[in-house]
């Protein structure tokens, strides 16, 4: 739930609700901001995380949690947000440093929304890393939508949403965040590639960096390039630039750590078990009105 408080005249959003589960690696490596993950539709954060980021990340220098988001986040992309508001408080006061925020597919969703919408998330984020993520619409979404009976957050992300309209309108990418948006021109599900894209952030379609490389959707979690984009965003001022990925790094196929194995078993539980997901709730015949901070 969402508490507003009007302060000097200014609308103050606070969250009443507890947060979801968060697993956190040991505090480790002080000197660099903390790094929380946010997954994609049908998951959670195991997952999602446990067989790349969470492994590459320590090995890299960098503490790590990972939110799982309520509903395997199928319901209320506002509601699950709250999570990812709070999990940012936590880690924010737990190391009492900025926090850099990596999100994948509908996680995008969340931690724009987080930034949008929460001074307080927004003022406590450093870098915001998007990868995949569906920022003005999806094909499969509209189709679901124009069913007429669609999973909440699925209605969200259909490019006539009033969550999009609301979370688009006016500045893209407000605050003094690091905006870095990572896709693949491949993605077969975040399509058409073309609305990802957003004004302010540093926008790289990995193809940019590797012309010619087919990486799929699940694929941006374990690819070799797409963490370099990460790794510069996290360790430079601003958003990851293209130009400092050495070409060098298109020869690699997975990040550091991150194994063959890992990366065959990795996606084919992530795509079973969001398929899974959507078997086991149910659709509503409407997106989810805006709450009234968003109107």
């Amino acid at each position: 739930m969402i508490r507003a408080l009007l302060v000097a005249g200014l609308l103050v959003l606070t969250l009443a609700a507890p947060a979801q589960a968060m697993d956190c690696s040991p505090v480790s490596h002080p000197q660099r901001e903390p790094v929380l993950l946010v997954h994609g539709t049908g998951l959670n954060a195991d997952e999602s995380w446990a067989w790349n980021y969470e492994k590459t990340l320590p090995a890299a220098g960098f503490d790590w949690c990972a939110v799982t988001l309520p509903d395997a986040a199928l319901g209320d992309i506002q509601v699950a947000t709250e999570t990812v508001v709070d999990a940012i408080a936590r880690m924010h006061a737990r190391t009492g440093r900025r926090v850099d925020v990596i999100t994948h597919s509908q996680g995008g969703m969340e931690g724009r929304w987080a930034v949008r919408w929460f001074p307080r998330a927004r003022k406590a984020v450093d870098d915001l890393v998007l990868l995949a993520s569906p920022n003005h619409g999806i094909a499969g979404a509209d189709l679901c939508a124009a069913s007429g009976n669609c999973w909440p957050a699925v209605w969200q992300m259909a490019s006539a949403s009033h969550f999009l309209s609301a979370l688009n309108r006016g500045d893209e990418t407000p605050g003094a965040v690091s905006y870095t948006n990572i896709y693949s021109r491949t993605d077969e599900l975040v399509e058409p590639s073309t609305t990802v894209p957003m004004s302010g952030a540093s926008n790289v379609a990995v193809q940019d960096v590797c012309p010619g490389r087919t990486i799929h959707h699940g694929g941006l979690l374990d690819d070799a390039p797409t963490w370099d984009l990460v790794r510069d965003a996290l360790t430079h001022p601003g958003g990851a630039d293209p130009t400092r990925v050495p070409a060098t790094a298109c020869l690699a196929a997975f990040a550091p750590g991150i194994s063959a194995a890992d990366a065959i078993s990795g996606n084919a539980l992530l795509y079973s078990r969001a398929a899974q997901a959507f078997s086991e709730h149910d659709g509503v015949p409407a997106e989810p009105p805006l709450k009234p901070y968003a109107r």
